[in-house]
């Protein structure tokens, strides 16, 4: 009770919600496009038990944190020396903890799925089969809840560490984490949903998963670049397809006017 008393607990705890909804955001995306894969009767369900894993896998990362936390402790060094940056520090890091080769891995997952569904997506030999397939599932519901789950742990790790270097408290660890991936619940089905009506979305989504890979991979390297960054190129990205798809929309609308 004390605790929820203290109004800094109170800024800190709206601060981590907004940041675990933010990083929530890399989650949902990647969930949205391989649920997508999936029959419609068995997308819902994919996006709720994908959900659901990234909630359990949060909760259950937040009672270790004492483990999540020595993860980030060298477990081996290249003994390179890597050139150095403009103010003199190593460019890259030879060091490797647990945390680094996790994100290294994850982002290389990431770039390798994206990568294939970009290249389904504009292979011109496959093209009238996936007109004429479009809801045959491309991927069974197994290999879907797997490869979510792979991710999941990337995206879970990523998020709690960001949670222990905000508050020390875990009760507001907790709290935000369940929020945040209440949010991803709730806007699972309608996110998907309109990535799946716009096939233009579908090609700029899979472009966030290649930037959100790469920059995952930098992060195991030791290039440390600010979240802001990504989520603005990423915001403003999305700001211009929204005008895109308006015009279109409008474009339409008066076509269907004037043929009428």
């Amino acid at each position: 009770v004390n605790l929820f008393s203290d109004p800094a607990v109170w800024a800190a705890l709206a601060t981590l919600m907004v940041m675990e909804v933010v990083l929530g955001i890399d989650n949902l995306i990647f969930i949205s496009i391989l649920s997508n894969k999936l029959p419609e009767v068995q997308r819902v369900k994919a996006r709720r038990i994908g959900i659901g894993l990234a909630l359990v896998m949060r909760l259950a990362l937040l009672t270790m944190i004492a483990w999540i936390v020595g993860l980030v402790q060298p477990v081996f060094d290249l003994g390179i020396t890597g050139p150095l940056g403009a103010h003199g520090e190593p460019a890259f890091e030879t060091q490797f903890s647990w945390r680094d080769l996790i994100l290294i891995a994850g982002g290389l997952f990431l770039m390798w799925k994206a990568t294939k569904e970009i290249h389904h997506s504009v292979d011109t030999r496959q093209s009238d089969d996936l007109l004429d397939k479009k809801h045959v599932a491309s991927i069974n519901f197994t290999s879907a809840i797997v490869q979510i789950l792979l991710l999941d742990i990337v995206f879970s790790i990523d998020s709690i560490l960001t949670a222990v270097g905000m508050t020390e408290h875990v009760e507001i660890m907790y709290v935000a984490v369940i929020v945040a991936v209440t949010v991803m619940l709730l806007a699972a089905n309608p996110l998907a949903n309109f990535i799946n009506d716009n096939p233009t979305v579908v090609m700029l989504a899979l472009g966030f998963l290649l930037m959100i890979g790469t920059v995952l991979i930098a992060e195991g390297f030791g290039a440390h670049i600010p979240k802001g960054y990504i989520y603005t190129a990423m915001a403003f990205s999305a700001g211009v397809e929204f005008l895109n798809i308006w015009s279109r929309r409008s474009r339409e609308k008066k076509l269907a006017a004037g043929g009428t």
